[in-house]
């Protein structure tokens, strides 16, 4: 069976989607709606803007989120998804993908979500870290032992997960983590602490959005950060994508299950494939790629 998997933010580069917005009819005119719809020139970010630039939440999330979901509708009848998943940002594109969300709604959504979590972001000082080579449990007890907020955030794949919360909690948690036999606790250059209870006013003001959003029934199943498992019911999805700034994205377990349930070749649609490296390290048999664009301008 064939899974399509979308990346989340970290993923950006200069330059992204410009090739397709050259060659393809169909790219060049989503990308313009795009503008059109944020009210800002996305693509000149995109296209010819600097890194710096492109690292604002406002623009990253939209941007990755362009970049895959044009990607999928460029390669036409190629795109025959048996099941889809999104790490973190990348749930959204997924949800355009398999036609749960139009691509207008999908936009307004990611744009609000990178709105929010930038505001959440200003409350108070948070940060994130990555932590490699130690059990999850042993993470996620000396997060619970550490005073402050810090929450394992990220399960990236066995022996690389992301801590996040509080600054001195995380810098407090890194250090003991260290004398546990971590090989690295390595704080990250991020503007909070995503998917931590420090992003709960993000979540409310986002749910609210997601509420008033029209979901329809997705063409195949979406394995969700929130709960990992295949879901297929719009209302469940809704319900699962209201909670997912708050709660860690299970990457991980959610890989594990679509092999579980049969999946065998990985396709990652978007910038980059860090998504393909973090699977052949979850599970070894399965084949990874990136789309082929062979097809006619």
């Amino acid at each position: 069976m064939n899974a399509y998997v979308f990346p989340g933010q970290g993923a950006q580069f200069v330059g992204m989607g410009l090739d397709l917005y050259e060659r393809y009819p169909i790219a060049k005119e989503l990308f313009l709606q795009a503008n059109e719809i944020l009210g800002f020139d996305i693509t000149d970010v995109m296209f010819n803007g600097t890194a710096e630039g492109l690292k604002e939440t406002k623009v990253t999330q939209p941007a990755i989120f362009l970049h895959s979901v044009i990607l999928s509708k460029v390669m036409g009848n190629a795109f025959k998804p048996d099941m889809v998943a999104g790490h973190s940002l990348g749930e959204f594109s997924a949800l355009v993908a398999n036609n749960t969300l139009s691509f207008e709604d999908g936009l307004k959504l990611v744009s609000q979500r990178a709105l929010a979590m930038q505001k959440a972001c200003e409350l108070k000082p948070s940060t994130m870290a990555a932590v490699l080579g130690l059990d999850d449990n042993v993470v996620e007890k000396i997060c619970e032992e550490t005073t402050g907020v810090v929450v394992a955030a990220n399960y990236n794949c066995p022996g690389q997960l992301v801590i996040s919360g509080e600054v001195a909690a995380v810098e407090l948690a890194c250090e003991k983590l260290k004398e546990a036999g971590a090989r690295r606790a390595l704080m990250l250059p991020v503007g909070g602490a995503f998917h931590s209870p420090l992003m709960e006013p993000a979540r409310e003001e986002l749910a609210a959005a997601i509420e008033n959003t029209q979901f329809a029934v997705p063409s195949c199943p979406i394995y969700q950060n929130v709960p990992t498992t295949a879901v297929n019911d719009a209302r469940e999805i809704k319900k699962n994508l209201m909670l997912q700034l708050t709660a860690p994205v299970k990457w991980t377990q959610s890989v594990q299950q679509m092999v579980k349930d049969g999946a065998s070749l990985f396709t990652e649609i978007g910038p980059g494939k860090v998504l393909q490296g973090l699977i052949r390290k979850i599970e070894p048999s399965v084949q990874t790629q990136s789309p082929s664009l062979d097809m006619e301008a």
